[in-house]
């Protein structure tokens, strides 16, 4: 589902630190970058700027092969001086034999190692990613509008949280005031970027998204300066995060 997911941070060398030790530790290896981001297959960080604030308030939920990798992602990472966010062990709320733990990175962000029985297996970091929206009922309305075009859809529905799946991966929106977010704040300044088959699929996710009202954020074109046959589009959710579908056409 996501091609990738970009958290903007504070300071480049820091979050390089913690997220290059943590998906070291998991199996995911060394970085792709150009020295301005550091990207490990579906995550990147980048750093923050003006027109790009800092990512805040986000989960991201990495995969884990074995209960003994979620243990060593925790204590190394507390004991290398990043703050505990929950101590390894089940987490029978989620689902049957869920287990996790939870370390937050340099801007305050819980990133989490899980193992469950239904991790994704193609070599993708992320699991599932938590988003605390303002208003559940309209980020609902505006992933479900895109979700037939990018190929998720919504799985579960409470009053207070949503949860959309794809094929290997999985988002959940929850209100500040569930029990889910445990009253935290709200997620800010999340690029979220699906991965569409074709240009064709970018073009309508970009103009299904603007016919219902949602704010553009860049046209459908090539984007060479990422790379060669970089073709996406851009829009805003309705707290302003950036959403894009992206081809890339490595021909």
């Amino acid at each position: 589902m996501f091609d990738d997911v970009t958290i903007r941070v504070s300071d480049l060398e820091e979050s390089r630190r913690f997220y290059g030790t943590a998906l070291a530790l998991l199996g995911f290896g060394e970085p792709a970058t150009d020295g301005h981001f550091y990207e490990w297959n579906d995550l990147s960080i980048s750093q923050a700027r003006d027109d790009r604030p800092v990512t805040q308030n986000l989960h991201v939920g990495l995969v884990a092969r074995t209960h003994e990798l979620v243990d060593e992602f925790w204590r190394t990472l507390t004991q290398t001086g990043f703050r505990d966010d929950g101590a390894p062990g089940p987490r029978e709320q989620y689902r049957p034999g869920y287990y996790g733990s939870f370390v937050l990175d340099p801007d305050g962000n819980s990133v989490e190692a899980v193992y469950k029985d239904n991790l994704r297996k193609d070599g993708g970091c992320i699991d599932h990613l938590w988003l605390r929206v303002r208003d559940v009922n309209a980020s609902v309305a505006f992933y479900e509008t895109i979700a037939p075009v990018l190929g998720f859809r919504l799985r579960l529905r409470e009053h207070e949280w949503a949860h959309f799946r794809g094929g290997v991966a999985s988002f959940t929106l929850t209100s500040p005031a569930s029990d889910w977010s445990a009253a935290r704040p709200l997620t800010e300044n999340v690029h979220l970027a699906f991965a569409a088959p074709d240009t064709r699929t970018v073009d309508e996710f970009h103009s299904v998204a603007l016919a219902a009202g949602y704010r553009d954020n860049g046209a459908p074109g090539e984007r060479p300066e990422y790379h060669p046959g970089y073709y996406g589009a851009y829009v805003l959710d309705p707290d302003g995060n950036n959403v894009e579908a992206v081809f890339h056409d490595r021909r």
